[in-house]
């Protein structure tokens, strides 16, 4: 049997030289194409949307701790590798503030896109579509600061300092208090379903409530035959400090001989307003002390205190916040008013709304304010002269034990 005989070729220099090349260039050229298809995938954005521009730009009091790299880093990794494309720039941009704001772990600050702004600046206005309530964070849990007199909430039996455990079956923990309000805002005549904790209570109360146009008063005035005046104060809005000054005109000229100022889920507002409303019984006297770290600012109104020799009691409850607090706060230390009712909110902060170029804004905690003896009240609140509760079977049965200790104290000095 023959051996088995083995063939080889030798390749001529010439031929592996021409080999070499052709491999290189197409592998310069998939390179390019691939990197080509990379940076037209990470271009590329939904229909109607533009792209964010600087991604250059690096704060320079970063540059030396921190690479800013990373985070366009991590943009185009989204850009490149999610899944589902085309990726809005608009939204990773947004979510991004977003995130930003939120990493200072303060409810009270926050960052609005330009449709969450618009949204916001309405209810500044006095008129949206909703339920009809403030709602806020407190012990790391969403719950209700306060219905609105008369609004869909109050209606449907919706109390303050319930629980709300979720909304439209969606449990709302890690749920940001500007998530919950666009899951629970609508249209006028569409429903909500809040699942809510009330009190000590092991179980909970699923409530439908049908959304409706609320429409904000700010000031209410009654003029009781016994000659008590009752001015119902929903909340501090930019035409409060106005309405509030002709009203007190309208009581003085009706021989008002003593005065209830109604307080309770009265959620704040703007902090001037409750400063000038304070000056009626104040004059020039401190209202509120404004502390920003080791500084403190002092504010006041100068008006003539009108209101200081009328025996007044301020009626509060849990849902009485912010300006609210500021305003029973001050006639509290001075010896002003008798506040009666149930322990307040506890919001001992001040923000300040930046709005933006784009249309969106930032809510930022700017300080802490305390009452003028200098008392904080965050997260503690007020704490009334005279406590006393309004049960849920009050509520039920149509009983106000806390307007009866009112004209009651007033009645019988």
């Amino acid at each position: 049997m023959n051996a088995p005989v083995s063939y080889s070729q030798k390749s001529s220099p010439k031929g592996l030289l021409v080999l070499l090349v052709f491999v290189f260039l197409l592998f310069s050229f998939l390179f390019g194409f691939f990197i080509g298809q990379q940076r037209g995938v990470r271009s590329v954005v939904p229909d109607g949307e533009g792209v964010v521009l600087d991604k250059d730009s690096t704060p320079t009091s970063l540059s030396e701790d921190i690479s800013f790299r990373q985070f366009w880093d991590v943009w185009n990794l989204i850009k490149e590798e999610y899944y589902r494309q085309p990726v809005s720039e608009k939204k990773l941009f947004y979510g991004a503030l977003d995130g930003l704001v939120q990493s200072l772990d303060d409810p009270y600050t926050v960052y609005f896109d330009p449709e969450q702004a618009k949204e916001f600046e309405s209810d500044l206005s006095g008129s949206f579509d909703g339920i009809g309530a403030e709602i806020g964070i407190k012990d790391d849990q969403l719950q209700i600061i306060a219905p609105l007199d008369g609004s869909p909430a109050k209606q449907a039996g919706i109390m303050a300092a319930d629980k709300i455990y979720a909304i439209d079956g969606q449990e709302t923990t890690d749920m940001t208090v500007e998530e919950a309000v666009q899951k629970i805002r609508g249209p006028k005549g569409t429903t909500v379903v809040l699942t809510i904790g009330r009190g000590n209570a092991s179980s909970l109360l699923e409530i439908t409530i049908v959304r409706g146009t609320i429409t904000l008063d700010s000031v209410k005035l009654e003029l009781r035959e016994d000659g008590i005046a009752v001015i119902n104060l929903s909340f501090f809005s930019e035409d409060t400090a106005l309405q509030f000054t002709e009203v007190v005109n309208t009581i003085l000229a009706k021989g008002a001989t003593g005065l209830i100022i109604d307080l309770r889920n009265n959620t704040g507002g703007f902090l001037d307003a409750a400063i000038q409303v304070a000056g009626h019984w104040l004059g020039n006297q401190t209202v509120v002390i404004e502390k920003i770290q080791d500084k403190q600012q002092t504010y006041h109104d100068s008006k003539k205190p009108r209101l200081e020799n009328m025996p007044t009691v301020i009626l509060v409850n849990g849902g009485s916040a912010s300006a609210s607090e500021i305003l029973a706060g001050a006639l509290q230390d001075y010896e002003l008013a008798t506040l009666i009712g149930e322990q307040t909110f506890g919001k001992g902060s001040v923000q300040n709304y930046q709005s933006l170029p784009d249309g969106s804004a930032v809510k930022i905690t700017i300080a802490e304010w305390l009452t003028p003896k200098e008392r904080s009240i965050h997260e503690i609140g007020i704490t009334p002269d005279v406590v006393v509760e309004l049960t849920q079977e009050d509520f039920l049965n149509d009983l106000d034990p806390q307007f009866e200790a009112a004209v009651d104290f007033l009645s019988n000095p």
